[in-house]
């Protein structure tokens, strides 16, 4: 199972993610959960690196990611994230024995 952990600020800002696993819904390179989960955050990383300039930390290996703001979020990195958050509860409403996507406030 893919688990994606949203972590926002008191006011719901999103301030980073982590997502580790996989969806095992077939074969390793074939994997249409894992792949989709993986090109929306990749992408949302490409865009708040090179479109919007934001400071981030991020840790990638195999079968995880995490990155955390370190700054304070915009407007625009709001945009960015709460669109990525959209295209993962799409995937688990479809896959939802394979995606599990949870909320943390801090």
């Amino acid at each position: 199972m893919i688990k994606v952990q949203i972590m926002r600020e008191a006011d719901e800002a999103i301030i980073g993610f982590r997502v580790s696993g996989h969806a095992n819904v077939a074969p390793k390179g074939h994997d249409i959960v894992c792949a989709g989960v993986s090109a929306l955050t990749q992408a949302a990383v490409l865009g708040l690196e090179r479109y919007l300039k934001r400071q981030f930390t991020l840790d990638i290996t195999s079968g995880k990611l995490l990155m955390e703001l370190t700054g304070p979020p915009d407007e625009r990195t709001q945009a960015v994230l709460e669109t990525m958050l959209l295209g993962l509860q799409e995937i688990a409403s479809t896959y939802p024995k394979s995606v599990q996507i949870q909320e943390h406030r801090r």
